[in-house]
């Protein structure tokens, strides 16, 4: 069962049941992306932090993309507990995207890259190598990340790591591939063209 709302800092956003769509736009918008975000935190699940700092700054960053929160929570370092909560996200709320963060390090309790693969029907593992890559020009203890990325149905699965200012460079990184890594999964692109404003 999904331990859905039992852990501090859950928010489910209204109409969260509701299947992929796009919200009209006139054409040359970027298309309109759900997005759940996960804190995997044994602290942050026990109300033992007060504030949510990596789980708030991709909030924060949703906005380089287009993306629009579907669902928010925190959760602690459980393998199953990680997988219920991705497949709940997936295969139930539909959304476009998964947003993890924290777990991915070489602890014995970062599980998420254990509980992600698992999921995933493919990885998309270039998005990986771009976070290690270009995180590892400010220290080179990003090469120590085992995040991952992939597909689960129609839905993006991106493991982020725990800290806030990571989490926020990683999506500016990420923000030009994201609007038409979700279009190609939806199968609205027949053509690779990078957008006019990047």
């Amino acid at each position: 069962m999904h331990a859905e709302g039992q852990y501090r800092g859950s928010h489910h956003a209204p109409h969260g049941d509701q299947p992929h769509h796009t919200e009209p736009g006139s054409a040359g918008q970027r298309p309109y992306v759900g997005v759940g975000v996960v804190t995997i935190s044994d602290r942050g699940a026990r109300g033992e932090r007060p504030e949510d700092l990596s789980g708030q700054a991709i909030k924060d960053n949703l906005h380089r993309f287009g993306g629009t929160l579907r669902h928010y929570e925190q959760i602690p370092d459980e393998q199953e507990m990680i997988a219920q909560t991705i497949v709940h996200l997936v295969d139930d709320l539909h959304v476009d995207l998964v947003l993890t963060t924290g777990g991915t390090g070489l602890s014995p309790r970062d599980r998420t890259p254990q509980a992600t693969l698992p999921l995933l029907d493919y990885e998309v593992p270039g998005l990986a190598e771009l976070m290690r890559a270009r995180s590892a020009a400010k220290t080179p203890f990003a090469y120590l990340s085992r995040a991952v990325a992939g597909v689960r149905r129609e839905s993006l699965i991106v493991n982020l790591p725990g800290s806030p200012t990571a989490c926020a460079e990683i999506l500016e990184w990420l923000a030009p591939v994201i609007p038409h890594a979700i279009e190609t999964l939806r199968g609205d692109v027949s053509e690779h063209k990078l957008p006019d404003h990047q």
